[in-house]
């Protein structure tokens, strides 16, 4: 029999993963928080399910001696070597199409909030009860009729896109990967990224974090949004540098930004972002943080386990994989 290992996140009773590998693999769960603790313990992996609250580096990958699969149970898959795995003749797959419409709703979420000032004005009233007026969310613009733009036109992208034409917005995209056509489908515009970020109210991102997006939203190019506009992002903490988006919020250069990810998780106080969360200002910084969220619901959060589970199942079983995503790094064919 195979052993599984998950290395993060679950703990016994797994009754989903073990109904799909049952007769064909061990769960063996280690319940790390750090890549320290990983070290030594996944040398007899025959497979990892692997979720975000801990990374697989070289050093780790190094360690496997006769693992056939990596399944990142999640979309992104940057805390996984991917080309370390590669040449160890290790596929690594993830789960691409699980939590499509939990994200764009929290997008949405994110924009309505920040929009319209509903947790800046709860935060102010609830010390002061004054301004019991406008005055407590203002300034707020019409959500119809303005434009959202979105970064990275995806499954989730997509689905944001199509939320936010449901709310009568505008829609633009900077995805340079797009597929021809699909702006057609959608009836969304492309633009490049510096057009979308000085026409958006609202900036959407859905882009996987690479070498290419980390930190594509920085000093320079926040500089580029309306005083008025709204960031939001549900995609990776790194693709936005925070310490440059909490100057340029404490300065006022743009008006609100709704966040689901951080680079560093659980954050630290220290961080700035998070330090001008926490300020006890009058008003309150029109900033909502939420912690990873975005991708969960009680269904969303099973299906991600079931496809996951399914995915190594396939591979164990002498299956190609369906999803993966270091075919370029692989030393043999699959």
């Amino acid at each position: 029999m195979f052993k599984v290992y998950i290395p993060d996140c679950l703990k016994p009773p797994l009754p989903l993963e073990e109904g799909i590998l049952d007769g064909l693999a061990e769960l063996i769960c280690l319940g790390a928080g750090s890549v320290e603790e990983l070290e030594g313990r996944l040398t007899d992996a025959d497979g990892i399910l692997l979720y975000h609250e801990v990374s697989l580096t070289p050093e780790i990958i190094n360690e496997l001696q006769q693992c056939k699969s990596i399944v990142r149970c999640g979309v992104g898959y940057d805390n996984v070597d991917i080309q370390a795995a590669g040449q160890k003749g290790i596929p690594v797959s993830n789960v691409p199409d699980y939590g499509v419409d939990e994200v764009a709703d929290h997008a949405i979420g994110m924009m309505l909030c920040c929009n319209r000032g509903i947790l800046k004005a709860e935060r102010r009233l609830r010390r002061t009860l004054t301004p019991w007026n406008a005055e407590a969310v203002e300034p707020v613009f019409r959500i119809a009729g303005s434009t959202m733009g979105i970064v990275g036109c995806g499954r989730i992208g997509s689905a944001t896109a199509l939320r936010a034409q449901a709310l009568r917005m505008k829609v633009l995209v900077y995805d340079p990967y797009l597929r021809p056509g699909i702006d057609k489908a959608l009836g969304v515009t492309q633009v490049s990224l510096e057009h979308l970020l000085k026409l958006s109210d609202v900036v959407s991102l859905h882009t996987p974090l690479t070498e290419e997006t980390r930190h594509i939203i920085n000093e320079r190019t926040l500089r580029l949004m309306k005083k008025t506009a709204l960031l939001v992002n549900t995609a990776r903490g790194a693709v936005v540098d925070t310490e440059a988006l909490a100057r340029e919020l404490d300065a006022g250069t743009i008006a609100g930004a709704g966040i689901d990810v951080l680079a560093t998780e659980p954050p630290h106080q220290s961080m700035g972002l998070i330090r001008l969360w926490q300020e006890d200002r009058n008003p309150p910084v029109n900033l909502v943080i939420t912690p990873h969220t975005a991708y969960y619901s009680a269904a969303g959060f099973d299906e991600m386990r079931t496809k996951g589970a399914a995915e190594l199942a396939r591979i164990l079983r002498g299956e190609p994989p369906l999803n993966c995503v270091n075919t370029q790094f692989l030393k043999r064919s699959l």
